[in-house]
């Protein structure tokens, strides 16, 4: 199992849950924690294999069908809608979205293409606009026949931003702009759909353990926007901070998503997937129904703000 879930519970028993890029690091945990609480779950994923795999696991673990995998580009016209089509097709509504996939292509403003930074756009807003704009009538259909039982039933988006939205990242300023943008998407959605009781908020992430952290390397490449992607950090940006790999031997699972320590933060150490799961989790659960348009930073105490 990718992470052991912090809680089991029946807290989100009847509830359906998308999560975009939901195979692995943080969204693989964010997926099997709403399982482990009930939900049932579509893992959006670009990488068919790691997505049929998170599949079989939280099935595995949770029932057959906890789980069923959408498997597409989403920065392709037309996904995002297909994605909530599966959905409705599969399980028959649609309750929680977490907006999740994206990866990092870092470079300095000077250096940077046009197209480099427009991918990162597209990742991490506008495939979140796309996909809350395929939600949105599902939601207001699902809060008009609650209005007329006389229920009210909250649902849930949550959008994984960064604190490099919110103070910007030397080398980054692609991705930086990309999560500030999706905050203040997060805010107009919060209050477009407040009155069908739809909660909208936002995490921003520290620095939490996942691939991403790692040199660059043939092993883990993304396939998006009809590119090829190298995941992780270029190989100069690894060496000022001290990251290195043995090809020879390259780390496991384990030792990729295990906390590392980082002076300049209260807690003293980076964070771990199932800790940001844990954020996204409370968001996505009744226990923050009086929550929306906000954004909770998770970040250890970083003193850099």
């Amino acid at each position: 199992m990718l992470i052991e879930p912090t809680l089991t519970s029946s807290l989100l028993a009847g509830q359906v849950a998308v999560v975009t890029g939901g195979s692995r690091g943080i969204g693989g945990a964010t997926s099997t924690l709403l399982a482990a609480n009930g939900a049932k779950i579509v893992v959006a994923d670009v990488d068919r294999d790691k997505a049929a795999a998170a599949v079989a696991e939280i099935n595995d673990a949770h029932g057959p069908d906890c789980a069923t995998a959408y498997v597409a580009d989403l920065v392709q016209p037309g996904a995002c809608d297909e994605l909530v089509d599966h959905t409705l097709a599969h399980y028959g509504g649609l309750d929680i979205v977490v907006n999740n996939a994206g990866y990092a292509w870092d470079g300095r403003v000077h250096s940077m293409s046009d197209d480099q930074f427009q991918a990162m756009l597209d990742i991490h807003l506008v495939v979140p606009f796309r996909l809350a704009r395929a939600c949105a009538p599902v939601f207001r259909a699902a809060a008009r026949d609650d209005a007329a039982k006389g229920d009210v039933r909250h649902r849930k988006m949550v959008m994984v931003s960064s604190m490099a939205g919110l103070i910007g990242l030397d080398g980054a300023a692609n991705y930086a702009s990309a999560k500030a943008g999706v905050l203040g998407l997060m805010r107009s959605l919060a209050r477009e759909w407040g009155s069908m009781h739809v909660n909208v908020n936002a995490v921003a992430f520290g620095i939490i353990q996942t691939r991403f952290g790692q040199p660059q390397s043939d092993r883990e490449v993304i396939h998006t926007g009809g590119r090829t992607i190298q995941v992780g950090m270029p190989a100069k940006q690894a060496q000022r901070l001290g990251v290195t790999v043995d090809p020879e031997n390259p780390p496991t699972e384990a030792e990729i998503y295990a906390a590392k320590p980082l002076p300049f933060v209260s807690l003293g150490r980076t964070g771990t997937i199932g800790e940001a799961a844990d954020a996204i989790f409370w968001l996505c659960s009744p226990l923050s129904n009086y929550v929306t348009g906000q954004v909770v930073p998770v970040n250890g105490g970083s003193r850099a703000v």
